[in-house]
This record gives structure tokens, C-alpha cells and sequence, in this order.
């Protein structure tokens, strides 16, 4: 087990972040050390608590406390309203996070979900999203998301942009370096010393043959085919509809997709409930849960930890992985 804490940051006070902190130190204890980057009045009624001053105090905290890395904000959390008061709080808590596990303080980051409607409107917060904000503090220019659980890993090579625009943004330079970061990421984070990648078609059947398209043999067959000269262990493009099932996911460690829904759909149907959400190419680990800020939900004790306990753990696994390269 790492000997440093895993640094959560409290994202969008106004969402299920606060609650779900609480629970996931509930059901874990002791037995994965973190420490929540927030303000203490946000989290829910009667949670017990001990505010630190460094992270390492995070090692010490009794089993039922959550430790708090005290970080205040101008105003309270209405639950399901973003206050913009609290925006650019938001922004310096993850902040802070990337500080302290650049500086070594802490083993990775999880970050929970934030809403970035609230940020762009209460602090000109001016990234498409978290993974963007992160490469950006960490002076990186091109990172990976990708979608992990038990049973499968994704990778979108386009993320969130409408499906009209992905032909037209998937060049062979963004796909090779998608999948040299995915490939460099599960060597030194989940210690795979091959990893076997299966990259899927952007058309029907992958293009079939050129009756649905050519941008599998105009693009991405080239891509596949350097990237196998160099050595690495990768098969396409395929067609995604017959890629997910049992048999066919036993034959990759990740699954390089064309666009959002592609990988996302697959991922979230296996394990709706235990997806984690990682960014690789970065200097540090950095993992979130699955899901966004549920204001619907928020403060009426419903939220569900289990993609939030999961992403700890994930971080943890990374952590000791790297730590043993």
C-alpha cells in the first residue's frame, strides 16, 4: 500500500460530492487512507470529521472520521443550486489537489464531479472539462480519458463533441498518440509489460470493406499498422458491435473507440455503478467517479459512493503500481 494519502477534491459543493465523501469513508475506514480538499460546513449534518493541516496527518485519522483538508468557501451549499459565490473555490480546491500530489504529499488525485456550466458562469472557468483543466496545470499537452472497471477499459479517441464533427476531428496524429498514452499508461499504472489493445471501426462493421466508408482504410488501418511495426500488441480496426461481448474482451486489455457514446455505452451497460473515470499522460494519477453532480439528488441522503469507493481504489492499485516500476 502507498505510504502517502490520495488526495479527493470536493468538486461542486451543491451536488453529491460532499455526501458521498462522507459515505465512501464510512464504508472504507481506515483501510484506504484519503483526505476530502473541501470546506467542512458543506458536508452533510452530523458527519464526523477531523480537520487536518498536512496531508500526512490523513494516516492518523480514526477509522469513523473523515479527515479534512480544510478548504473554505465564500458561501454555503445550497444542495441542487450552485451558488456562483463558490466557483472559483471549486477551481482552487482542485488546485490545491494537483499541488500537493505534484509536490509528492500525496499518492494521486480523485476529484469529484463538477459542474461545468456553474464554473464557466460563476468564475469564467474557461476548459471544456476537468481532464482539460488537469493537463493544463500539469503542462501537458494531449492526455487520455479513459473508462475503467473490472470488466473493461475504454478509451474515446474524440470525447465530447457533437457525432457530426468526429470524422473531421479524428486525424492519424490525435489516434496514434491516443493510443501510445494508452499504451505507455497501463504499462506503468496497472503493470501490463505488453498490453493488448483492440482498436474499434468509426463506421458500421468497420467500414465494411468500403461499402459504409473508407476512414478505417484511409486512416485508421495505416495507424494500426506503424503502431504494430513498432511492437505493440494491437488488433483493427474492428467492428463495434461484436467487440464487447465476453469472448471478444477477453482478447484486449483496452478498447480504442472513435467517439464518446462508442466507448461509453459498453462500459456504463457492464457497470453502471462501479465505472471509473482516468486520466492517462498525465504526471500524476488521477481518477473520478463515473458520474456528475446529481443535483437532483443532492441532499436528500441517496447518492450512491460505489464509483467514487471505486476510484480510490483504482488510484490506490495505480499508486502501487508506479510506486513498483
Amino acid at each position: 500500500m502507498p505510504d502517502r494519502p490520495i488526495a479527493l477534491s470536493c468538486g461542486e459543493p451543491s451536488g453529491i460530492g460532499p455526501e458521498i465523501a462522507a459515505r465512501a469513508r464510512a464504508k472504507l475506514g481506515a483501510s484506504l487512507p484519503f483526505f476530502w480538499i473541501g470546506d467542512p460546513s458543506h458536508l452533510p449534518q452530523g458527519t464526523a470529521h477531523k480537520v487536518i493541516s498536512s496531508p500526512a496527518e490523513a494516516m492518523a485519522v480514526p477509522a469513523a472520521m473523515l479527515p479534512v483538508l480544510r478548504h473554505d468557501f465564500p458561501a454555503a451549499a445550497q444542495p441542487g443550486r450552485p451558488t456562483p459565490e463558490n466557483a472559483a473555490s471549486v477551481i482552487a480546491a482542485i488546485e490545491r489537489g494537483v499541488s500537493l500530489v505534484m509536490r509528492g504529499e500525496a499518492s494521486a488525485l480523485c476529484t469529484a464531479p463538477i459542474n461545468k456550466k456553474a464554473l464557466k458562469d460563476g468564475a469564467g472557468f474557461a476548459f471544456p472539462g476537468h481532464t482539460e483543466f488537469l493537463a493544463h496545470l500539469a503542462g501537458v499537452d494531449r492526455v487520455v480519458m479513459m473508462l475503467a472497471c473490472d470488466a473493461l477499459k475504454v478509451v474515446p479517441v474524440t470525447i465530447h463533441i457533437p457525432i457530426s464533427e468526429v470524422p473531421r476531428a479524428l486525424t492519424a496524429d490525435l489516434l496514434t498518440d491516443t493510443i501510445r498514452i494508452t499504451h505507455e499508461g497501463l504499462r506503468r499504472d496497472y503493470g501490463l509489460t505488453a498490453p493488448r489493445l483492440a482498436v474499434a471501426g468509426l463506421n458500421p462493421h468497420a467500414g465494411e470493406g468500403g461499402a459504409m466508408g473508407d476512414d478505417e482504410a484511409r486512416l485508421i488501418a495505416p495507424v494500426i499498422a506503424r503502431l504494430r511495426d513498432e511492437g505493440l500488441a494491437i488488433t483493427g480496426p474492428l467492428p463495434a458491435d461484436t467487440m464487447f461481448h465476453p469472448a471478444a474482451r477477453a482478447r484486449y486489455d483496452a478498447a480504442i473507440c472513435m467517439y464518446h457514446d462508442q466507448a461509453l455505452i459498453p462500459i456504463k451497460t457492464l457497470d453502471f455503478a462501479g465505472g471509473v473515470n482516468v486520466t492517462l499522460g498525465l504526471p500524476f494519477i488521477r481518477t473520478s467517479p463515473d458520474h456528475g453532480t446529481a443535483f437532483d439528488i443532492a441532499g436528500q441522503g441517496k447518492a450512491d459512493p460505489s464509483s467514487l469507493i471505486a476510484a480510490l481504489r483504482m488510484a490506490r492499485e495505480m499508486a502501487a503500481a508506479r510506486a513498483s516500476a
